[in-house]
């Protein structure tokens, strides 16, 4: 049986842990090498040893400039071009009221979740081969209010206004342009959190239960595969049905 990314190329960002890890694994499985950052080193190589083979890992924090031309150096050094790229660094922002927030933690939310998403996709595209896949992590907060998220749900929804006009911008080279939006999934990010809260989660999820990096990683190699072809410009949401109810 052929694989579904046989001998592409891939880039990762932010995928030491949880859901972009998930989808490393899976895409190594599938016949791709696989390029992923992550800001800490232990983590990385970490991350490196669990998928096992035809990875490379790079310290990148892609809200730095710098990082992303290292990264992209080594790629074009090595693999000569990317088939698919999947934005998936983000930084969360949760329980402040518009009456806490500030310019500071404005700067964090947007420099990662925009600012860290327009330059990742804007300084590979050089390498970007005709009809490859732009895969960017969005979020049900993009489209579903929760109290005290206001600028996270806002830069959610900047990925989905910018993944609508790359498409067009992109449709010359064939490029896809999709965004990915989880809603609550089993992560490192739910540890340590009381089983009360995680059950008032849950009971906002049609499903009635959490989602798995598992879930979200299937989901990724759609978007990024041949199965595919004919989709561009949506924002899909991997959520047991809580944004869409």
């Amino acid at each position: 049986m052929s694989r579904k990314l046989e001998n592409k190329v891939a880039v990762i960002t932010g995928a030491t842990s949880g859901m972009a890890l998930a989808t490393a694994k899976l895409f190594v499985e599938e016949g791709a090498y696989v390029y992923i950052t992550g800001r800490r080193q232990e983590q990385l190589d970490a991350a490196v040893k669990h998928i096992g083979k035809n990875v490379t890992g790079v310290r990148a924090d892609s809200g730095n400039l710098d990082d992303l031309d290292h990264l992209y150096e080594i790629v074009k050094k090595e693999k000569g071009h990317i088939d698919v790229l999947y934005a998936s660094s983000g930084v969360g922002h949760f329980g402040i009221g518009i009456d806490a927030i500030t310019p500071e933690e404005y700067d964090r939310v947007f420099d990662i979740n925009v600012k860290g998403t327009i330059f990742t996709v804007q300084k590979a595209l050089p390498l970007l081969s005709e009809g490859a896949s732009i895969i960017m992590t969005g979020s049900i907060a993009s489209v579903k209010g929760f109290p005290g998220m206001g600028i996270y749900s806002a830069s959610k929804a900047a990925i989905r206004s910018l993944a609508r006009t790359w498409t067009l911008d992109l449709q010359a080279r064939k490029i896809r342009v999709n965004v990915l939006s989880p809603g609550s999934i089993d992560t490192a990010t739910f540890d340590g959190v009381p089983q009360d809260i995680r059950d008032s989660f849950t009971e906002k999820i049609p499903m009635g239960r959490f989602g798995t990096s598992e879930e979200i990683a299937s989901t990724a190699l759609f978007l990024a595969s041949s199965d595919s072809t004919f989709i561009t410009g949506i924002e899909l949401f991997v959520d047991g049905g809580t944004a869409q109810i």
